[in-house]
């Protein structure tokens, strides 16, 4: 059974660990280094608990940590919010099995409104995962655009508003 949990604080260290894994995995695309104490440490981590707008989920298969999502409001158009999936990562082991896709669309259908999903130029397996699932998701109802200050393709859509 796939599940999210939204990261309560003292669940924050947990989280943090996940991120060393995804920014492991992730160093396949970006030049960042550990730092000293063998760690990337996501910058962004506290702002989760800190600021309005950001919500933090883990992704569960049978009950076990899968992964994680972080979800931002960046703004808003037209009276809709508009939401950015600023961190998404499914384990290895998991990945392949409807993980990803499930989780995405069951936070779309959470956080209703304009989706922004970003992926840098050189992360082609995210690029293909994302246009799948968007594809799936809306029925091809979706633009893929560029913007400047991001090097790399995003997809905008709208979700049901119910």
């Amino acid at each position: 059974m796939i599940t999210i949990q939204r990261v309560e604080y003292d669940q924050k260290s947990s989280l943090r660990n996940l991120l060393e894994l995804y920014k492991y995995d992730f160093s396949d695309f970006e030049p960042d280094d550990v730092n000293e104490n063998g760690l990337y440490e996501y910058r962004y981590l506290d702002h989760y608990w800190t600021e309005e707008g950001r919500h933090p989920f883990f992704i569960r298969v049978d009950g076990k940590l899968a992964g994680l999502a972080l979800i931002r409001e960046i703004g808003t158009k037209d009276n809709q919010k508009i939401f950015s999936m600023a961190e998404f990562f499914v384990m290895k082991k998991y990945r392949k099995r409807g993980v990803g896709q499930s989780v995405s669309n069951e936070l779309f259908n959470t956080f209703r409104g304009k989706w922004k999903i970003a992926q840098v130029e050189e992360n082609t397996p995210a690029q293909i995962f994302w246009r799948k699932t968007i594809d799936r998701y809306t029925n091809n109802n979706y633009k893929e655009i560029r913007e400047d200050g991001w090097e790399g393709p995003i997809q905008t859509f709208l979700t049901a508003t119910q």
